[in-house]
Formats: structure tokens, C-alpha cells, sequence
């Protein structure tokens, strides 16, 4: 009664997005050998930008960590436009594209493709690609099989992404709510997440990151404070120094908002969710310092996750080089020269030199993000 095996009961598993894709990449490999990857790309309606989230592609894809302005691909743009799936039974035809995506797909041996764009409430949300080195190997009368495991995955990437956007509106309210009490602006969180998003690039290599771990820290990264809700006014907004008494609850606002995030994980559903410790790092250690002098726990090094190191960089440098009421902003020359010297002490010194290396992506990100002083 029990004997068959269901193909596909990975899914229903609390295991990573990857592993997921995976398993159905295996199953559609017992039917169509020659597909030989999967990958999915997210869509960043703000910057413009598509990235790689997940693949299934062995150890050998084409891309990773990598993005490009969608307005850039026109190919790609005909598809949304039309909003059906792409069947291209011989990619030599874009032998004389210059879209580096195009070319590395093609230097990796790649011959035809099935692309299904992904929508969500009519809005479009990003592409699922499957690739082989064979040609012709999407035939017309095997296409509904792609249509239908095409849309299996795109319904798991936007179940997720869903579930972690809805928790980010979540605290986005509550942090509204609230916003006029603290120095931090919108902004701020724009740009201080894209710059955790260029840290964990750069250091992705050393660290076997994955493009899944660094949308998840970009994500993540704007509730690191969410814990100042709790703070009250009196402290929060004193725009002279903190008595010693007052430096202590403000400190209080790490462990408040891993107790906020927790509860509201808990209400929504996902204290479970694959990866969402990186979440609860982040608001939890990112005031930890590497030399042990942080806080809430006096972590030390490699103790303090790379997440939050990643996250007290790109805190730290936003803070400095942006205007608040009590002080000027920072050139990012002096910015720079002050991260160095936190460096080994309070910042992840690896994380630092990161930043400091991407100086022209910092400087696009400070001007596709600039204050609104007109309010």
C-alpha cells in the first residue's frame, strides 16, 4: 500500500531552497536526462536589477553572485513582455549578444533553454531557466512538462519570498510607526543593506557563500535595529552623551529585538523557516565586536556570526557618512580612515577591507540613495 516513493517529498522538508531545487531537478532528470541545469533569478524592482538566487547546476554554474540591469537584456525583456515561457532550441543564435550572462551561459557548453518568467499578483518577479548542452532539447510535445515543473518552482521561490516579505512589512509598519522617534531614515536602510550585499560578495569565495546567503543578509539586514521600538523617548532621541545608566538600556535593544523578531516569527509562522537564524543574528550580534568589548554577550572573533559582522560594517560606515541632528556627514575618505581603525577591534577586519575595496559600487549606492532633504 505504501510501496511507491514520492519523488518529491524533499519539498515538504524544512531543508534549504537549493536542496529543494535540487530534488526536482533530479526528478526531471529520471524523464529528460539532458537537463543538465536549473537556476532561478530574483528581480530588485528598486535598482533594476536581476540576481541569481538558486541554481542546480553542479559545482560548475555559470553564474553566481552575479547581476545585471534588466534593461540591459532586451531578450529577456520580450519575454516579460509576452509573458509566456522562452524555447530557444539553438543558443548559437546569440553567439553575438554582449550580455556577459548570455556569453558565460555559452562558454559553459550550453545549447538550448527553457525560460518561464514568474509573476506574483500580475507584477513580475523574476526567471526560471533551464539549460542543457544538447539542442532541440525542448521539444514541443514535452513542453507542458516544463510548463508544470516551471511553475512547481516558481511557487515554492515566491511561497518563500512572500513569507519573508510579509515579515518585513511587518516590522517596516511597526518601524514606520515609529521612525519619528529615532535619527535612522529610509535611506539609511537602503543603502546600509546594499553595502552588507557588497561585503558578502567580495568575501564570498573565502566563505563559500551562496547567492541564497546573500539575499538573505541583504534582506535581513535592514531590521538590525528593529529593537529600538522598545527604547523610550527620552533615551532614544537625547541628542546629548547617554549616562551610564541610560548607555545600558539603550544596549537592551539587541536581545529586545531578537524577542521581537522572535514573536513575530512565531505569528507568522516561520520560527522554522530554512535560513532564518540569519534573521535573529543579525538584530541579536550585530554591536558584538571582535575584540570582545560588544555586547549583549562579549562574543569574541569567529564566535560573533558572519552575518552580524557583515551587518556592523555596513551600520558603521552609513552612520558615519550620513547627516543626523547632532552631527555632520563624514566624507567617505574620513569614513574609510576611521573603519581601518576599528579594524581588529570593533569591525571584522576581512568585512572592512571589503568594503573598502568596492569604493565605486559604495558611491553608487550613495547616489542611487541620497537623502531627501526636502523631506
Amino acid at each position: 500500500m505504501f510501496d511507491h516513493q514520492d519523488t518529491l517529498e524533499q519539498l515538504s522538508k524544512n531543508i534549504p531552497l537549493g536542496e529543494k531545487l535540487g530534488s526536482i531537478h533530479q526528478a526531471i532528470q529520471t524523464k529528460f536526462s539532458c537537463v543538465e541545469r536549473i537556476a532561478v533569478a530574483i528581480y530588485d524592482r528598486q535598482t533594476d536589477l536581476l540576481k541569481t538566487y538558486v541554481h542546480s547546476s553542479g559545482a560548475e554554474s555559470p553564474l553566481v553572485r552575479y547581476q545585471s540591469p534588466l534593461a540591459k537584456s532586451s531578450s529577456l525583456q520580450e519575454i516579460i513582455k509576452h509573458r509566456k515561457p522562452r524555447v530557444v532550441n539553438d543558443l548559437s543564435i546569440f553567439d553575438s549578444s554582449t550580455q556577459q550572462h548570455t556569453q558565460r551561459i555559452r562558454e559553459m557548453g550550453y545549447a538550448s533553454s527553457y525560460t518561464l518568467p514568474m509573476f506574483l499578483n500580475d507584477v513580475f518577479f523574476g526567471f526560471v531557466f533551464f539549460n542543457s548542452r544538447q539542442q532541440n532539447a525542448f521539444p514541443d510535445d514535452a513542453l507542458h512538462y516544463f510548463d508544470i515543473i516551471g511553475h512547481l518552482i516558481s511557487l515554492l521561490i515566491i511561497n518563500e519570498q512572500t513569507a519573508i516579505r510579509t515579515l518585513l512589512a511587518t516590522v517596516k509598519t511597526a518601524h514606520d510607526m515609529t521612525h519619528h522617534r529615532d535619527t535612522e531614515t529610509g535611506a539609511h536602510i537602503d543603502r546600509m543593506s546594499r553595502y552588507s550585499r557588497v561585503i558578502a560578495n567580495h568575501i564570498a569565495d573565502a566563505h563559500d557563500l551562496n547567492d541564497e546567503f546573500i539575499e538573505k543578509v541583504f534582506l535581513f539586514s535592514p531590521l538590525h535595529d528593529i529593537g529600538k521600538i522598545a527604547i523610550a523617548d527620552d533615551i532614544l532621541k537625547k541628542r546629548g552623551k547617554l549616562t551610564e545608566a541610560e548607555t545600558t538600556i539603550m544596549r537592551t535593544h539587541s536581545h529586545k529585538g531578537r524577542e521581537m523578531i522572535d514573536s513575530m516569527l512565531q505569528t507568522h509562522g516561520l520560527d522554522s523557516f530554512d535560513s532564518i537564524d540569519i534573521l535573529r543574528n543579525i538584530a541579536e550580534f550585530h554591536h558584538e565586536a571582535v575584540n570582545g568589548t560588544g555586547y549583549p554577550h562579549g562574543l569574541e572573533g569567529t564566535e560573533i556570526p558572519l552575518e552580524a559582522r557583515i551587518v556592523a560594517v555596513a551600520d558603521v560606515f552609513d552612520a558615519l557618512t550620513s547627516q543626523r541632528p547632532y552631527k555632520e556627514a563624514w566624507s567617505n575618505h574620513d569614513a574609510y580612515a576611521m573603519l581601518q581603525r576599528l579594524a581588529g577591534g570593533q569591525l571584522d577586519k576581512e568585512c572592512v577591507e571589503a568594503l573598502i575595496n568596492n569604493r565605486e559600487p559604495v558611491e553608487n549606492i550613495q547616489r542611487e540613495f541620497a537623502e531627501d532633504n526636502l523631506g
